[in-house]
């Protein structure tokens, strides 16, 4: 059986429209279950873009799709957090899609066979379909575990899951703790205590910093491709997080884009891999000046975290 797909849409119909066009290509599709979740609008103005984008779904999707529409605006990381709780009471894994989100066609069964692979593995608390933007070439055809998530078109289990911490218990230690601040940080090459932090002082709504610190916590393991499977349509200002600045994660396709995907065997992380990863995501988070803006932000950060 197919892990279900979850997909999670808003108020971009047309986003939503690109999105399942392209999931449609992908074979399995119409072998896997689909569970739609559709946020509420937050004002009167929202109303009509919200109800356009439910009606692209079940115009998409048809009747054979299982339909989730809030009456009210429960926000990015509650609407995700439920969604999947959700679904994982009902099935033992799922894949998990926002609606800005565009796929290679081989994307689902990818994302099946890792599943497969290790369930039963609980090292591994999730599967990626995306990969960041690397300069410098792997030189290998095999997916790699690394020590940090994406959000960007997902897998998981109930098993790992259940480990979620919404309450992201202990959070505090990364305030004072800087040797575990730099390891959260990917060895200080991407601000996630910066986001840890502001979510839990309610300046940000991100379910997934939550997440990656109850995987970060047990020392758990994330699967990723060689090369990505995944394309973030979403930095375009419509979405909830904004438009970038001076980061900007893509994935465009490649020539000579590796097919037939090694699964390894071992559950550890290649650490040549890894450092080639971090100096990638230090490159496209803008560098010493992206480096610079952090560390401002991270210095008012906790001058409101006293508060």
């Amino acid at each position: 059986m197919l892990a279900p797909l979850i997909i999670f849409a808003y108020r971009r119909p047309e986003h939503l429209r690109r999105t399942l066009l392209n999931l449609m290509k992908c074979e399995g599709f119409y072998d896997s279950q689909v569970i739609f979740f559709g946020d509420g609008p937050k004002n009167s103005k929202e109303i009509v873009s919200v109800e356009e984008t439910r009606r692209i779904a079940i115009g998409m999707l048809g009747i054979g799709a299982e339909y989730h529409f809030s009456e009210i605006n429960q926000g990015i990381s509650k609407s995700i957090i439920n969604g999947v709780n959700h679904a994982l009471n009902k099935y033992e894994r799922v894949i998990v899609l926002e609606d800005d989100l565009l796929v290679r066609p081989d994307f689902i069964l990818y994302m099946n066979r890792a599943l497969d692979l290790y369930e039963k593995n609980e090292k591994v608390f999730q599967i990626s379909g995306y990969q960041f933007d690397i300069e410098q070439s792997l030189t290998s055809n095999s997916a790699m575990f690394l020590p940090f998530l994406s959000s960007w078109g997902w897998g998981t289990w109930k098993r790992a899951w259940l480990q979620f911490d919404r309450e992201a218990h202990d959070w505090e230690k990364i305030l004072g703790d800087r040797k575990l601040r730099y390891y959260f940080n990917l060895d200080g090459n991407y601000p996630y205590a910066n986001i840890l932090v502001s979510q839990m002082k309610g300046l940000c709504d991100s379910w997934a910093i939550r997440w990656y610190w109850s995987v970060f916590k047990l020392e758990g393991l994330v699967l990723y491709p060689p090369i990505s499977k995944v394309k973030n349509i979403g930095f375009d200002g419509s979405g909830t997080h904004g438009k970038g600045f001076i980061r900007y994660f893509n994935c465009e396709k490649k020539e000579g884009e590796l097919e037939n995907i090694e699964f390894p065997v071992e559950s550890k992380v290649d650490k040549h891999k890894y450092s080639i990863i971090k100096k990638t995501i230090w490159r496209i988070n803008g560098g010493w000046r992206g480096s610079l803006l952090d560390w401002l932000k991270w210095n008012f950060i906790k001058i409101v975290s006293k508060k």
